[in-house]
């Protein structure tokens, strides 16, 4: 497999309960997720909570995940915004020696048109001297980056080498799956979608679960990969729950209450979010038990 090929986590950061980070416990699940075959991991995404992470506290983390990987797994950092000079400082500013792509996630808020979209992208990749994976999120940006756009730009700049594609929307995954160059890279952002994705062609995943179940999550990626649908389906029955689960409240509470209930790490998340309710959790450890059952069977 290539580099970003297979199950890339959107790695949480975990809070103490004074809310300061919890770098052991950081440390702990990057350690937990490469010894069970996650095969990449990304920094500072929507659920490692970045809209509420401080410069220096971002860079802490950056630090304490790169110690911890080690150089064992490919790392992904998130960087973007909806100002595309600042998104290019920081770029230019931020040490990327051990970082092997940027995700970078489409303007959010300010509703640019398509063009505005593509000169966006065209800024930044100009600006990094690292590969790119555009990130389209319709849900949290309040517009959608089209096909044709992703597709412009994958063939007009040869770092942009991925699209995270997370619109839920399963045409549009069809059709940046027929219609992209071959060398590029149609990552599934929808944890519920990514297995019929990767059947039909897609690279992968950059998931949220799959940092809490590692092994059962890469095992259904990689018998998909290999087109062992009926093998595959047969895991993604048991995870469907416990997927519905996790996004049914907020997203890092979901998979922060599964961390917890796996005693990884606590379900702390900043406001403006607040974590799982009782309910919620009590689902979430039910759900785990099931999956646990499942697999000692």
């Amino acid at each position: 497999m290539t580099k970003f090929h297979g199950t890339g986590v959107a790695i949480i950061t975990p809070f103490n309960a004074d809310l300061t980070v919890d770098h052991n416990a950081l440390a702990n699940l990057v350690n937990f997720n490469i010894d069970n075959g996650t095969n990449y991991i990304v920094i500072s995404g929507t659920t490692g909570e970045s809209v509420t992470i401080t410069k220096h506290e971002k860079q802490a983390i950056i630090k304490t995940i790169v110690d911890a990987n080690n150089g064992r797994v490919p790392l992904v950092l998130g960087i973007g915004g909806n100002n595309t000079a600042q998104v290019i400082d920081e770029i230019k500013t931020t040490d990327l020696s051990a970082i092997d792509a940027l995700l970078s996630v489409s303007p959010y808020y300010s509703k640019p048109q398509q063009e505005g979209i593509y000169q966006h992208f065209k800024a930044i990749s100009e600006a990094s001297p690292v590969d790119i994976i555009l990130y389209n999120v319709p849900g949290r940006t309040s517009s959608n980056m089209t096909p044709e756009t992703t597709l412009r730009l994958a063939r007009d700049f040869k770092n942009i080498i991925a699209v995270k594609e997370a619109g839920n929307n399963v045409h549009q995954y069809l059709t940046l799956l027929r219609d992209k160059p071959e060398d590029f890279l149609i990552i599934s952002g929808d944890d519920d979608l990514v297995l019929g994705v990767v059947l039909a062609g897609g690279a992968g995943v950059i998931s949220v679960l799959g940092q809490a179940l590692p092994k059962q999550f890469t095992t259904m990626i990689n018998l998909g990969l290999e087109g062992k649908a009926k093998e595959a389906y047969k895991i993604h029955f048991g995870l469907m729950e416990m997927t519905s689960l996790i996004f049914s409240e907020n997203n890092p509470a979901g998979i922060k209450a599964v961390l917890e209930a796996l005693d990884l790490s606590k379900s702390t998340v900043r406001l403006p979010l607040v974590e799982a309710t009782s309910d919620l959790k009590q689902k979430i450890k039910m759900a785990l038990q099931k999956i646990e059952g499942e697999i000692n069977s």
